[in-house]
Protein backbone atom coordinates (compact mmCIF):
# COMPACT_ATOMS: atom_id res chain seq x y z
CA UNK A 1 0.00 0.00 0.00
CA UNK A 2 1.70 3.20 -0.75
CA UNK A 3 -0.27 6.63 -0.93
CA UNK A 4 -3.53 4.78 -0.27
CA UNK A 5 -2.99 3.01 -3.62
CA UNK A 6 -2.53 -1.36 -3.81
CA UNK A 7 0.40 -1.90 -6.41
CA UNK A 8 0.40 -5.13 -7.49
CA UNK A 9 3.23 -7.09 -9.13
CA UNK A 10 3.98 -10.05 -11.23
CA UNK A 11 5.37 -13.11 -8.92
CA UNK A 12 9.56 -13.79 -9.64
CA UNK A 13 10.09 -16.59 -12.06
CA UNK A 14 10.19 -20.19 -11.12
CA UNK A 15 13.54 -21.70 -10.55
CA UNK A 16 12.49 -23.57 -13.42
CA UNK A 17 11.34 -20.90 -15.12
CA UNK A 18 14.67 -18.83 -15.37
CA UNK A 19 17.58 -19.25 -18.20
CA UNK A 20 21.12 -20.19 -16.90
CA UNK A 21 22.26 -17.22 -14.94
CA UNK A 22 25.74 -15.66 -16.14
CA UNK A 23 28.46 -15.32 -14.23
CA UNK A 24 32.03 -13.68 -14.03
CA UNK A 25 35.03 -14.94 -15.26
CA UNK A 26 37.64 -14.05 -12.98
CA UNK A 27 41.48 -14.03 -13.28
CA UNK A 28 44.01 -13.91 -10.39
CA UNK A 29 47.63 -12.60 -11.44
CA UNK A 30 50.61 -13.18 -8.78
CA UNK A 31 53.26 -10.91 -10.02
CA UNK A 32 56.07 -9.27 -7.80
CA UNK A 33 57.26 -5.62 -7.77
CA UNK A 34 58.69 -4.63 -11.26
CA UNK A 35 57.64 -7.58 -12.97
CA UNK A 36 54.38 -5.59 -15.04
CA UNK A 37 51.53 -7.42 -13.20
CA UNK A 38 49.70 -4.29 -12.83
CA UNK A 39 50.51 -3.66 -16.83
CA UNK A 40 49.05 -7.53 -17.82
CA UNK A 41 45.62 -6.52 -15.33
CA UNK A 42 45.22 -3.21 -17.55
CA UNK A 43 45.77 -5.17 -20.90
CA UNK A 44 43.18 -7.73 -19.63
CA UNK A 45 40.64 -4.86 -18.76
CA UNK A 46 41.90 -3.38 -22.03
CA UNK A 47 40.93 -6.36 -24.30
CA UNK A 48 37.61 -7.20 -22.35
CA UNK A 49 36.28 -3.74 -22.91
CA UNK A 50 37.29 -3.25 -26.38
CA UNK A 51 35.59 -6.85 -26.95
CA UNK A 52 31.90 -5.82 -25.27
CA UNK A 53 33.03 -7.09 -21.30
CA UNK A 54 32.43 -5.31 -18.32
CA UNK A 55 35.95 -5.49 -16.48
CA UNK A 56 36.93 -4.86 -12.68
CA UNK A 57 40.80 -4.89 -11.18
CA UNK A 58 41.83 -4.66 -8.01
CA UNK A 59 45.06 -5.19 -6.43
CA UNK A 60 46.45 -6.15 -3.26
CA UNK A 61 50.17 -5.56 -2.16
CA UNK A 62 52.10 -8.42 -0.40
CA UNK A 63 53.48 -7.67 2.86
CA UNK A 64 57.19 -6.97 1.99
CA UNK A 65 59.81 -7.63 -0.61
CA UNK A 66 59.73 -11.45 -1.53
CA UNK A 67 57.86 -12.58 1.52
CA UNK A 68 54.41 -12.37 -0.97
CA UNK A 69 53.54 -11.03 -4.27
CA UNK A 70 50.72 -8.74 -4.92
CA UNK A 71 47.31 -10.32 -6.22
CA UNK A 72 46.06 -8.80 -9.10
CA UNK A 73 42.01 -9.54 -9.48
CA UNK A 74 39.90 -9.28 -12.28
CA UNK A 75 36.29 -10.08 -13.04
CA UNK A 76 34.77 -9.26 -16.59
CA UNK A 77 30.84 -9.72 -17.41
CA UNK A 78 29.52 -9.70 -20.63
CA UNK A 79 27.64 -6.16 -21.55
CA UNK A 80 25.18 -8.37 -22.96
CA UNK A 81 23.86 -9.90 -20.06
CA UNK A 82 23.82 -6.46 -17.95
CA UNK A 83 21.49 -5.00 -20.75
CA UNK A 84 19.23 -8.02 -20.02
CA UNK A 85 19.35 -7.67 -16.23
CA UNK A 86 19.14 -3.93 -16.64
CA UNK A 87 21.65 -3.60 -13.58
CA UNK A 88 25.20 -4.25 -13.23
CA UNK A 89 26.74 -6.98 -11.89
CA UNK A 90 28.26 -7.09 -8.09
CA UNK A 91 31.78 -8.36 -8.41
CA UNK A 92 34.15 -9.12 -5.65
CA UNK A 93 37.62 -7.34 -4.50
CA UNK A 94 38.84 -10.83 -3.78
CA UNK A 95 39.70 -14.16 -5.18
CA UNK A 96 37.63 -16.47 -3.17
CA UNK A 97 39.32 -19.93 -3.36
CA UNK A 98 37.62 -22.79 -5.72
CA UNK A 99 35.98 -19.88 -7.71
CA UNK A 100 38.96 -18.88 -9.80
CA UNK A 101 38.91 -19.50 -13.89
CA UNK A 102 42.20 -18.38 -14.52
CA UNK A 103 45.64 -18.32 -12.30
CA UNK A 104 49.00 -16.67 -13.65
CA UNK A 105 52.07 -16.69 -11.58
CA UNK A 106 55.22 -14.97 -12.36
CA UNK A 107 57.45 -16.97 -10.23
CA UNK A 108 57.09 -20.76 -8.92
CA UNK A 109 56.67 -20.03 -5.30
CA UNK A 110 53.94 -17.79 -6.37
CA UNK A 111 52.88 -20.66 -7.94
CA UNK A 112 52.98 -22.88 -5.13
CA UNK A 113 51.08 -20.34 -2.88
CA UNK A 114 48.81 -19.75 -4.94
CA UNK A 115 47.63 -23.54 -4.95
CA UNK A 116 48.42 -23.39 -0.74
CA UNK A 117 45.81 -20.81 -0.87
CA UNK A 118 43.37 -22.79 -2.58
CA UNK A 119 42.63 -20.73 -5.65
CA UNK A 120 43.84 -23.30 -8.28
CA UNK A 121 41.00 -26.32 -8.66
CA UNK A 122 41.37 -29.39 -10.81
CA UNK A 123 37.47 -28.70 -11.69
CA UNK A 124 37.85 -25.46 -13.06
CA UNK A 125 41.35 -23.52 -12.72
CA UNK A 126 43.51 -23.07 -15.97
CA UNK A 127 46.94 -22.12 -14.41
CA UNK A 128 50.04 -20.42 -15.73
CA UNK A 129 53.51 -20.13 -13.84
CA UNK A 130 56.79 -19.24 -15.04
CA UNK A 131 59.36 -21.73 -13.76
CA UNK A 132 62.08 -19.52 -13.01
CA UNK A 133 62.54 -19.03 -9.74
CA UNK A 134 63.39 -15.98 -6.77
CA UNK A 135 64.43 -17.71 -3.69
CA UNK A 136 62.45 -16.81 -0.34
CA UNK A 137 63.92 -15.02 2.70
CA UNK A 138 63.37 -18.41 4.25
CA UNK A 139 65.25 -20.16 1.54
CA UNK A 140 68.10 -17.77 1.64
CA UNK A 141 68.84 -17.69 5.04
CA UNK A 142 68.37 -21.81 5.69
CA UNK A 143 71.06 -23.15 7.62
CA UNK A 144 71.25 -26.44 5.48
CA UNK A 145 70.14 -26.27 1.55
CA UNK A 146 66.81 -24.53 1.74
CA UNK A 147 65.67 -24.06 -1.69
CA UNK A 148 61.79 -25.69 -2.14
CA UNK A 149 61.93 -28.70 -4.57
CA UNK A 150 61.38 -27.27 -8.19
CA UNK A 151 60.06 -30.96 -9.58
CA UNK A 152 57.73 -31.31 -6.69
CA UNK A 153 56.34 -27.72 -6.83
CA UNK A 154 55.70 -28.36 -10.84
CA UNK A 155 54.23 -31.95 -9.66
CA UNK A 156 52.06 -30.11 -7.14
CA UNK A 157 50.96 -27.84 -9.67
CA UNK A 158 50.04 -29.61 -12.16
CA UNK A 159 47.95 -32.38 -9.92
CA UNK A 160 46.00 -28.51 -8.26
CA UNK A 161 45.02 -27.41 -12.09
CA UNK A 162 42.51 -28.38 -14.73
CA UNK A 163 45.34 -27.18 -17.21
CA UNK A 164 48.40 -26.45 -16.33
CA UNK A 165 51.01 -24.48 -18.30
CA UNK A 166 54.63 -23.92 -17.33
CA UNK A 167 58.03 -22.39 -18.96
CA UNK A 168 60.57 -20.12 -17.99
CA UNK A 169 59.03 -17.07 -19.38
CA UNK A 170 61.23 -14.72 -16.96
CA UNK A 171 63.86 -15.71 -19.71
CA UNK A 172 61.81 -15.77 -22.45
CA UNK A 173 60.79 -12.14 -21.60
CA UNK A 174 64.75 -11.17 -20.88
CA UNK A 175 65.72 -12.66 -24.43
CA UNK A 176 62.95 -9.87 -25.69
CA UNK A 177 64.35 -7.06 -24.05
CA UNK A 178 60.82 -6.90 -22.20
CA UNK A 179 59.27 -7.88 -19.20
CA UNK A 180 57.60 -11.05 -17.89
CA UNK A 181 54.05 -9.45 -17.84
CA UNK A 182 54.13 -9.98 -21.84
CA UNK A 183 55.35 -13.37 -22.52
CA UNK A 184 52.63 -14.53 -19.89
CA UNK A 185 50.17 -12.23 -21.78
CA UNK A 186 51.16 -14.24 -24.81
CA UNK A 187 50.52 -17.58 -22.85
CA UNK A 188 47.23 -16.62 -21.61
CA UNK A 189 46.06 -15.92 -25.37
CA UNK A 190 47.77 -19.15 -25.90
CA UNK A 191 45.21 -21.30 -23.88
CA UNK A 192 42.00 -19.59 -25.28
CA UNK A 193 40.29 -19.46 -21.68
CA UNK A 194 39.21 -16.59 -22.04
CA UNK A 195 36.79 -15.59 -25.12
CA UNK A 196 39.34 -12.98 -26.59
CA UNK A 197 41.54 -13.98 -30.38
CA UNK A 198 45.29 -13.60 -30.29
CA UNK A 199 44.99 -10.37 -32.48
CA UNK A 200 42.18 -8.71 -29.83
CA UNK A 201 45.06 -8.87 -27.33
CA UNK A 202 48.07 -7.70 -29.67
CA UNK A 203 45.88 -5.08 -30.25
CA UNK A 204 45.72 -3.93 -26.64
CA UNK A 205 49.32 -4.31 -26.31
CA UNK A 206 49.46 -1.30 -28.68
CA UNK A 207 47.05 0.97 -27.80
CA UNK A 208 49.28 0.76 -24.46
CA UNK A 209 51.88 2.47 -26.55
CA UNK A 210 54.87 1.72 -24.70
CA UNK A 211 57.84 -0.69 -25.85
CA UNK A 212 55.28 -1.80 -28.02
CA UNK A 213 58.19 -3.32 -30.29
CA UNK A 214 59.79 -5.78 -27.30
CA UNK A 215 56.45 -6.32 -25.67
CA UNK A 216 54.83 -8.25 -28.87
CA UNK A 217 58.04 -9.97 -29.14
CA UNK A 218 57.94 -11.23 -25.70
CA UNK A 219 53.80 -12.19 -26.44
CA UNK A 220 54.75 -14.22 -29.39
CA UNK A 221 57.13 -15.77 -27.48
CA UNK A 222 55.07 -16.51 -24.87
CA UNK A 223 52.24 -17.61 -26.94
CA UNK A 224 54.70 -20.14 -28.60
CA UNK A 225 56.17 -21.72 -25.22
CA UNK A 226 52.46 -22.15 -24.08
CA UNK A 227 52.23 -24.94 -26.46
CA UNK A 228 54.72 -26.71 -25.84
CA UNK A 229 54.37 -27.68 -21.78
CA UNK A 230 57.70 -29.84 -20.62
CA UNK A 231 58.68 -30.80 -17.18
CA UNK A 232 60.91 -28.34 -15.39
CA UNK A 233 64.62 -29.24 -15.01
CA UNK A 234 65.40 -30.71 -11.31
CA UNK A 235 66.92 -28.27 -8.69
CA UNK A 236 70.38 -30.58 -8.69
CA UNK A 237 71.02 -30.63 -12.55
CA UNK A 238 74.35 -31.11 -13.61
CA UNK A 239 76.84 -28.86 -13.89
CA UNK A 240 77.48 -26.58 -17.16
CA UNK A 241 80.32 -27.15 -19.31
CA UNK A 242 82.43 -24.57 -18.07
CA UNK A 243 85.49 -22.48 -19.89
CA UNK A 244 88.63 -22.38 -19.36
CA UNK A 245 91.00 -19.78 -19.52
CA UNK A 246 95.02 -19.72 -20.93
CA UNK A 247 96.17 -19.50 -17.05
CA UNK A 248 94.16 -22.59 -15.68
CA UNK A 249 94.49 -24.70 -19.21
CA UNK A 250 97.82 -26.37 -18.01
CA UNK A 251 96.06 -27.48 -14.31
CA UNK A 252 92.73 -28.41 -16.11
CA UNK A 253 95.02 -31.03 -18.51
CA UNK A 254 96.42 -31.73 -15.36
CA UNK A 255 93.00 -32.86 -13.79
CA UNK A 256 91.60 -34.39 -16.88
CA UNK A 257 94.66 -36.94 -17.25
CA UNK A 258 95.45 -37.64 -13.39
CA UNK A 259 91.55 -37.65 -11.91
CA UNK A 260 89.03 -40.08 -12.84
CA UNK A 261 86.15 -39.25 -15.73
CA UNK A 262 83.73 -39.27 -12.48
CA UNK A 263 85.04 -36.15 -10.69
CA UNK A 264 86.35 -34.18 -13.97
CA UNK A 265 83.56 -32.00 -13.70
CA UNK A 266 84.00 -30.83 -9.58
CA UNK A 267 87.18 -30.88 -9.96
CA UNK A 268 87.47 -28.42 -13.05
CA UNK A 269 84.79 -25.91 -11.51
CA UNK A 270 86.87 -25.53 -8.81
CA UNK A 271 90.13 -24.90 -10.38
CA UNK A 272 88.40 -22.21 -12.50
CA UNK A 273 87.07 -20.66 -9.09
CA UNK A 274 89.99 -20.96 -7.07
CA UNK A 275 92.26 -19.26 -10.15
CA UNK A 276 89.33 -16.61 -10.24
CA UNK A 277 89.59 -16.04 -6.53
CA UNK A 278 93.05 -16.25 -5.84
CA UNK A 279 95.62 -16.89 -8.60
CA UNK A 280 97.09 -20.44 -10.67
CA UNK A 281 98.85 -21.23 -7.10
CA UNK A 282 95.96 -21.24 -5.22
CA UNK A 283 94.22 -23.23 -7.67
CA UNK A 284 97.31 -25.87 -7.83
CA UNK A 285 97.31 -26.23 -4.21
CA UNK A 286 93.70 -27.18 -4.62
CA UNK A 287 94.81 -29.96 -6.88
CA UNK A 288 97.53 -31.24 -5.08
CA UNK A 289 95.65 -31.47 -1.64
CA UNK A 290 93.17 -33.49 -3.99
CA UNK A 291 95.52 -36.09 -4.94
CA UNK A 292 95.86 -38.19 -1.60
CA UNK A 293 92.31 -38.17 -1.47
CA UNK A 294 92.03 -39.46 -5.02
CA UNK A 295 94.85 -42.10 -4.05
CA UNK A 296 92.86 -43.49 -0.93
CA UNK A 297 89.39 -43.50 -2.82
CA UNK A 298 91.00 -45.31 -5.46
CA UNK A 299 92.04 -48.22 -2.95
CA UNK A 300 89.26 -48.19 -0.87
CA UNK A 301 86.01 -46.98 -2.49
CA UNK A 302 84.05 -49.11 -5.19
CA UNK A 303 85.32 -47.04 -8.22
CA UNK A 304 81.97 -44.59 -8.00
CA UNK A 305 85.04 -41.78 -6.08
CA UNK A 306 82.22 -40.63 -4.15
CA UNK A 307 84.86 -39.48 -1.80
CA UNK A 308 86.46 -37.47 -4.11
CA UNK A 309 83.83 -35.77 -5.84
CA UNK A 310 82.76 -34.25 -2.17
CA UNK A 311 85.55 -33.78 -0.79
CA UNK A 312 86.64 -31.84 -3.91
CA UNK A 313 83.33 -29.78 -4.18
CA UNK A 314 83.71 -28.96 -0.04
CA UNK A 315 87.45 -27.97 -0.63
CA UNK A 316 86.55 -25.47 -3.33
CA UNK A 317 84.00 -23.58 -1.51
CA UNK A 318 86.09 -23.24 1.49
CA UNK A 319 89.01 -22.78 0.00
CA UNK A 320 87.23 -19.77 -1.94
CA UNK A 321 85.57 -18.20 1.45
CA UNK A 322 83.66 -15.35 1.44
CA UNK A 323 85.78 -12.08 2.50
CA UNK A 324 85.76 -8.08 2.26
CA UNK A 325 88.48 -8.39 -0.05
CA UNK A 326 86.40 -10.99 -2.00
CA UNK A 327 83.24 -8.72 -1.85
CA UNK A 328 84.98 -5.64 -2.96
CA UNK A 329 86.44 -7.56 -6.17
CA UNK A 330 82.86 -8.51 -7.33
CA UNK A 331 81.06 -5.52 -7.22
CA UNK A 332 84.31 -3.29 -8.87
CA UNK A 333 84.43 -5.72 -11.58
CA UNK A 334 83.32 -4.73 -15.51
CA UNK A 335 80.55 -8.00 -15.57
CA UNK A 336 78.59 -6.88 -12.80
CA UNK A 337 78.17 -3.17 -13.91
CA UNK A 338 77.30 -4.55 -17.49
CA UNK A 339 74.73 -6.76 -15.85
CA UNK A 340 73.14 -4.32 -13.33
CA UNK A 341 72.75 -1.84 -16.72
CA UNK A 342 71.16 -4.42 -18.63
CA UNK A 343 69.17 -5.61 -15.58
CA UNK A 344 67.51 -1.80 -14.91
CA UNK A 345 67.21 -1.40 -18.88
CA UNK A 346 68.52 2.11 -18.96
CA UNK A 347 68.71 3.91 -22.44
CA UNK A 348 72.11 5.67 -23.86
CA UNK A 349 70.88 9.05 -22.27
CA UNK A 350 70.16 7.82 -18.76
CA UNK A 351 72.69 7.15 -15.86
CA UNK A 352 72.55 4.54 -13.58
CA UNK A 353 73.57 5.11 -9.85
CA UNK A 354 74.42 1.74 -7.86
CA UNK A 355 74.91 2.53 -3.48
CA UNK A 356 75.97 -0.72 -1.41
CA UNK A 357 75.06 -0.80 1.53
CA UNK A 358 78.16 -2.17 3.85
CA UNK A 359 78.40 -2.74 7.44
CA UNK A 360 81.40 -4.28 8.42
CA UNK A 361 82.22 -5.62 11.58
CA UNK A 362 85.45 -5.38 13.58
CA UNK A 363 85.81 -9.41 13.04
CA UNK A 364 85.63 -9.06 9.27
CA UNK A 365 87.93 -6.05 9.00
CA UNK A 366 90.63 -7.69 11.09
CA UNK A 367 90.14 -10.72 8.79
CA UNK A 368 92.15 -9.29 5.92
CA UNK A 369 94.46 -7.87 8.22
CA UNK A 370 98.08 -9.26 8.50
CA UNK A 371 97.90 -11.87 10.85
CA UNK A 372 99.54 -10.14 13.96
CA UNK A 373 97.90 -6.71 13.23
CA UNK A 374 94.78 -8.30 13.47
CA UNK A 375 95.51 -10.61 16.09
CA UNK A 376 96.37 -7.26 17.84
CA UNK A 377 93.20 -4.79 17.10
CA UNK A 378 90.68 -7.94 18.74
CA UNK A 379 92.55 -7.75 21.82
CA UNK A 380 92.98 -4.36 22.21
CA UNK A 381 90.21 -2.39 24.14
CA UNK A 382 90.58 1.35 23.07
CA UNK A 383 91.57 0.19 19.02
CA UNK A 384 87.81 -1.91 18.87
CA UNK A 385 85.90 0.80 20.13
CA UNK A 386 87.23 3.21 17.81
CA UNK A 387 86.72 0.45 15.14
CA UNK A 388 82.81 -0.11 16.58
CA UNK A 389 82.79 4.05 16.76
CA UNK A 390 83.41 4.05 12.94
CA UNK A 391 81.83 1.46 11.44
CA UNK A 392 78.77 1.26 13.43
CA UNK A 393 76.26 2.32 11.78
CA UNK A 394 77.56 1.24 8.20
CA UNK A 395 77.92 2.71 5.39
CA UNK A 396 76.70 3.55 2.12
CA UNK A 397 79.10 3.48 -0.97
CA UNK A 398 78.19 4.88 -4.26
CA UNK A 399 79.82 2.17 -6.48
CA UNK A 400 79.77 3.66 -9.58
CA UNK A 401 81.15 7.37 -8.55
CA UNK A 402 84.81 7.61 -8.47
CA UNK A 403 85.04 7.86 -5.00
CA UNK A 404 83.19 4.99 -4.08
CA UNK A 405 84.72 2.83 -6.62
CA UNK A 406 88.17 3.64 -5.69
CA UNK A 407 87.68 2.85 -1.92
CA UNK A 408 85.83 -0.57 -2.98
CA UNK A 409 88.86 -0.56 -5.17
CA UNK A 410 91.45 -0.66 -2.80
CA UNK A 411 90.20 -3.31 -0.88
CA UNK A 412 89.80 -5.63 -3.83
CA UNK A 413 93.98 -4.79 -4.39
CA UNK A 414 94.38 -6.52 -1.06
CA UNK A 415 94.16 -10.01 -2.71
CA UNK A 416 97.76 -10.22 -3.23
CA UNK A 417 98.65 -10.11 0.88
CA UNK A 418 95.30 -12.36 1.43
CA UNK A 419 98.06 -14.99 2.22
CA UNK A 420 99.38 -13.05 5.19
CA UNK A 421 95.62 -12.41 6.13
CA UNK A 422 94.47 -13.75 10.05
CA UNK A 423 91.33 -15.20 8.10
CA UNK A 424 93.16 -16.95 5.73
CA UNK A 425 95.74 -18.67 8.27
CA UNK A 426 92.84 -19.86 9.84
CA UNK A 427 91.09 -21.32 7.56
CA UNK A 428 94.30 -23.17 5.94
CA UNK A 429 94.53 -24.46 9.74
CA UNK A 430 91.13 -25.74 10.10
CA UNK A 431 90.99 -27.14 6.04
CA UNK A 432 94.32 -29.13 6.42
CA UNK A 433 93.15 -30.83 9.63
CA UNK A 434 89.58 -31.64 8.25
CA UNK A 435 91.23 -33.73 5.55
CA UNK A 436 93.95 -35.05 7.75
CA UNK A 437 90.40 -36.89 9.40
CA UNK A 438 89.16 -37.69 6.03
CA UNK A 439 92.51 -39.38 4.75
CA UNK A 440 92.75 -41.16 8.21
CA UNK A 441 89.62 -42.53 8.50
CA UNK A 442 88.70 -43.51 4.63
CA UNK A 443 91.25 -46.84 5.16
CA UNK A 444 89.01 -48.48 8.09
CA UNK A 445 85.51 -46.37 7.17
CA UNK A 446 84.58 -45.41 4.04
CA UNK A 447 81.04 -44.34 4.88
CA UNK A 448 82.12 -42.38 8.00
CA UNK A 449 85.40 -40.25 5.74
CA UNK A 450 82.32 -39.69 3.14
CA UNK A 451 80.10 -38.50 6.27
CA UNK A 452 83.16 -35.80 7.28
CA UNK A 453 84.19 -34.86 4.02
CA UNK A 454 80.16 -33.64 3.75
CA UNK A 455 80.46 -32.12 7.38
CA UNK A 456 82.37 -28.32 5.81
CA UNK A 457 78.23 -27.86 4.29
CA UNK A 458 77.90 -26.33 8.32
CA UNK A 459 80.07 -23.67 7.57
CA UNK A 460 78.84 -20.75 5.39
CA UNK A 461 77.77 -17.42 5.34
CA UNK A 462 78.87 -14.27 7.34
CA UNK A 463 78.29 -12.53 10.74
CA UNK A 464 76.74 -14.34 13.19
CA UNK A 465 75.84 -17.08 10.81
CA UNK A 466 79.21 -18.08 9.97
CA UNK A 467 80.15 -17.58 13.81
CA UNK A 468 77.26 -20.29 14.55
CA UNK A 469 78.49 -22.38 11.54
CA UNK A 470 81.92 -22.76 12.72
CA UNK A 471 81.00 -24.17 16.24
CA UNK A 472 78.51 -26.81 15.00
CA UNK A 473 81.29 -27.87 13.06
CA UNK A 474 84.21 -27.97 15.88
CA UNK A 475 81.56 -29.49 17.73
CA UNK A 476 80.95 -32.29 15.60
CA UNK A 477 84.60 -32.87 14.93
CA UNK A 478 85.18 -33.25 18.34
CA UNK A 479 82.87 -35.91 18.74
CA UNK A 480 84.55 -38.34 16.17
CA UNK A 481 86.28 -40.23 18.60
CA UNK A 482 82.59 -40.95 20.45
CA UNK A 483 81.11 -41.86 17.20
CA UNK A 484 83.51 -43.97 15.41
CA UNK A 485 82.06 -46.21 18.93
CA UNK A 486 78.95 -46.22 17.44
CA UNK A 487 77.19 -49.65 15.46
CA UNK A 488 77.21 -46.75 12.52
CA UNK A 489 79.10 -44.01 12.71
CA UNK A 490 78.33 -42.69 9.31
CA UNK A 491 74.03 -42.22 10.24
CA UNK A 492 75.68 -40.65 13.89
CA UNK A 493 77.39 -38.04 11.93
CA UNK A 494 74.98 -37.27 9.72
CA UNK A 495 72.35 -36.90 12.12
CA UNK A 496 75.06 -34.35 13.80
CA UNK A 497 75.13 -32.58 10.28
CA UNK A 498 71.33 -32.50 10.27
CA UNK A 499 70.66 -30.99 14.02
CA UNK A 500 73.33 -28.63 13.65
CA UNK A 501 71.48 -27.25 10.49
CA UNK A 502 67.86 -27.63 11.81
CA UNK A 503 67.87 -23.97 13.60
CA UNK A 504 70.03 -20.93 13.89
CA UNK A 505 70.97 -21.26 17.50
CA UNK A 506 72.39 -24.86 18.29
CA UNK A 507 70.18 -26.15 20.39
CA UNK A 508 69.36 -29.09 18.40
CA UNK A 509 72.94 -29.90 17.56
CA UNK A 510 73.50 -29.91 21.38
CA UNK A 511 70.60 -31.82 22.52
CA UNK A 512 71.71 -34.75 19.53
CA UNK A 513 75.22 -34.08 21.24
CA UNK A 514 74.00 -35.13 24.66
CA UNK A 515 71.96 -38.54 23.56
CA UNK A 516 74.84 -39.54 21.83
CA UNK A 517 77.07 -39.01 24.67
Amino acid sequence: MVDGTTTLTAPPPRADQRGPRPRATTVAILAMGGEGGGVLADWIVDVAEHAGYHAQTTSVPGVAQRTGATIYYLEIFPESAIARAGRPPVLALMPVPGEVDVVIASELMEAGRAVQRGLVTPDRTTFIASTNRVYSMTERTAMGDGRVDVGELVKGAAAAAKVFVHGDFARIAESTGSVISASLFGALAATRVLPFSREQCEDAVRRGEVGVAASLAAFAAGFAEAGRVEPAPPASAALPSIAVGPLVRELAARADSAFPPASHAIVLAGLTRLADYQDVRYATQYLDRLEPIRDVDAKHGDGGFALLRETGRHLALWMAYEDAIRVADLKTRRTRFERVHGESRATGGQLLRINDYLHPRIEELSDILPAGLGRWLLRTAWARWVVDRLTSRGKIVTTTSLGGFLQLYVIASLRPGRRRSLRFQREQQKIEAWLAQVLAIAPDDYALALAVAECPRLVKGYGDTHALGNRNFDAVMAALPTVRRHADPAASVRKLRDAALADDTGTKLAAALGEMA
